[in-house]
C-alpha cells in the first residue's frame, strides 16, 4: 500500500497507513492458505514497522490491546510474461475486552462497510525481513 493520510469522514482525525478491511481479509486468507507451504520456499524473520502504525493503532479511542494478523500481499507483474510477486504483510487491528465473553474483540466496524474499499482501523506498512532487516541483530544469529 502507498503511505498517504486517508481521512474516513469530516469528524475522524486523519490515518496515514489504514487499509480497507476487504484488502485485510485478502491478505490474511493468502496467508492461511499458503501458509503450510509458503514458509518452506519464503525466507521471513521479522517485520520492520514504521512508529506511526503502532501510534495509530495505540490511539484508537477504547483499545486495550492490539491483535496483530499476519497477511501476503500478491503484488501484479508489471511486464507480460512476469510472475506475480508476494510481500508479507504484518496488520494491525485495536482490540477491546469484551466483558460478557472474556474475549479481546476487533474494533472493526462490520455492517455495509465490507462491502467498501473505505480504510477504517486496521493498520500496514509493515516490510518484511529480509530484506528490510537488520543482519547483525542478535535476533538475527
Amino acid at each position: 500500500m502507498t503511505q498517504k493520510p486517508t481521512v474516513t469522514n469530516q469528524n475522524q482525525k486523519k490515518t496515514v497507513n489504514s487499509i480497507p478491511l476487504k484488502t485485510a481479509q485478502k491478505w490474511a486468507k493468502r496467508w492461511r492458505n499458503k501458509e503450510s507451504s509458503y514458509n518452506k520456499y519464503n525466507e521471513l524473520s521479522a517485520f520492520l514497522i514504521p512508529s506511526i502504525d503502532l501510534a495509530e493503532v495505540l490511539a484508537e479511542k477504547g483499545s486495550e490491546y492490539v491483535r496483530a494478523y499476519i497477511g501476503v500481499e500478491k503484488i501484479a507483474p508489471t511486464t507480460k510474461g512476469e510472475k506475480p510477486t508476494y510481500v508479507e504483510k504484518l496488520m494491525f487491528v485495536a482490540t477491546k475486552l469484551n466483558l460478557e465473553t472474556g474475549i479481546y474483540e476487533d474494533m472493526i466496524p462490520l455492517a455495509s462497510d465490507n462491502d467498501t474499499n473505505e480504510e477504517i482501523g486496521i493498520y500496514d506498512l509493515s516490510r518484511p525481513c529480509p530484506p528490510y532487516g537488520d543482519p547483525t541483530s542478535p535476533l538475527e544469529q
